[in-house]
């Protein structure tokens, strides 16, 4: 048995697991080109920094995030005690509907948060350029997107600040763990002394997440994965426990402690080979997008000139939400790597209702009902991809 990754995580090497501590900090942060940048537990730890420092200087409340976006997002905000605000997304984009966004920002707007979806590159500068009329940051949200570039600048460093997720599956993984990076030197000061303050010394979770990183590097492997992912996966599909499928369901607390140095030292020995996978995965990517365009009424989401993103997978639109359900229906469980980013938008999450408004977002609620995602492992063969496709072609 055989099961694909949702996602084309870069696989450890056992060997990655032995070696000196410490030094991935550093190491991604010139990866990435930033002038300034700091490790947390998580890309959601990283999130909670630089929003407790924005709020520091500013006073302001009022986080405006896309209606279609990781419940971790909402989850964050509601964690420093901050008001979070919906914006709908542009018809047939990932991008936010900016007539939307103009009419939320007012004198108690925060920051705003464009998202580099699935390794897609969202358009920043419009954003920044709205955000500096009413006195508020731009934080990008690339926990997605790390490596990918725009007019070969990393995402993440064109607004005021940015994060990055390394958790299990997103490219390179410490299993859990996340970096923010900004251009701002007053910020930066901000953001480190919100991480001396917040960030925490708890042996027990760091222990944890080194049993969980050791896991990974064995089990992250087609010949494990029907029992560490896919077993699971398709018992919460019996249930028709749809949030369980997807792995939306999070617990409102936001872990912040500090990353042991062996978790560093295998992130560090790792990220010598993450340009070259994601070569990899990008010549794949073009080979097949090229297969996948020719899927009648199917929107596959894609880079724009000047931008280099990652591709962990291929995120589609289908032309209504009953294809959509069908082939999913069909492949959910088959052991192919198609599922869903987010099963829902934020106001659809039962247990996010106390912190997130019920506003009207009909494009990212459209998006919602009517995506679907196919991993671009290279563990995906052509004849896997074949099956998907032939299943694609029987609803559109």
């Amino acid at each position: 048995m055989r099961e694909m990754p949702p996602t084309a995580g870069l696989p450890l090497s056992l060997l990655e697991l032995f070696g000196t501590g410490g030094g991935f900090s550093r190491a991604a942060q010139d990866y990435v080109g930033a002038p300034h940048a700091g490790l947390a537990c998580s890309g959601t730890a990283c999130f909670v920094l630089i929003l407790t420092a924005l709020h520091r200087l500013s006073g302001r409340r009022t986080v405006i995030v896309p209606a279609y976006t990781c419940p971790l997002v909402a989850l964050a905000i509601a964690h420093c005690g901050l008001k979070l605000r919906l914006c709908d997304l542009a018809a047939d984009s990932l991008d936010f509907n900016m007539e939307a966004l103009a009419a939320l920002c007012d004198e108690d707007t925060l920051a705003i948060v464009p998202t580099h979806l699935v390794g897609r590159v969202t358009h920043v500068t419009p954003v920044l350029r709205l955000a500096r009329k009413c006195g508020a940051f731009v934080v990008e949200d690339a926990a997605q997107s790390f490596g990918a570039r725009r007019g070969g600048q990393s995402v993440g460093l064109e607004g005021d600040a940015g994060f990055f997720s390394f958790a299990a599956g997103k490219g390179l993984s410490l299993y859990e763990g996340g970096l923010w990076v900004t251009h701002d030197p007053v910020l930066a000061s901000a953001i480190g002394r919100a991480q001396d303050e917040l960030i925490v010394r708890d042996v027990r979770q760091e222990f944890r997440r080194c049993l969980e990183l050791a896991a990974y590097a064995l089990f992250y492997r087609p010949a494990f994965l029907p029992w560490a992912y896919g077993m699971p996966l398709r018992r919460a599909l019996k249930k028709g426990d749809l949030l369980g499928v997807v792995g939306d369901v999070f617990s409102p607390g936001v872990p912040m402690h500090r990353v042991s140095g062996w978790r560093q030292g295998v992130g560090r020995r790792a990220l010598s080979r993450l340009q070259a996978f994601h070569r990899q995965t990008t010549i794949q990517a073009k080979r097949r997008l090229a297969v996948l365009d020719r899927l009648p009424g199917v929107q596959v989401f894609r880079d724009m000139k000047d931008e280099e993103g990652i591709w962990p997978c291929f995120m589609l639109r289908l032309p209504d939400q009953y294809k959509r359900d069908y082939a999913l229906g069909v492949l959910w469980g088959a052991g192919l790597g198609v599922t869903c980013m987010f099963i829902h938008v934020l106001p659809d999450y039962g247990y996010l209702r106390p912190c997130v408004p019920q506003d009207a977002c009909p494009n990212a609620r459209g998006l919602a009902a009517r995506s679907l995602t196919i991993t671009n492992s290279p563990w995906l063969d052509d004849a896997g991809f074949a099956r998907i496709i032939g299943v694609l072609k029987q609803v559109t």
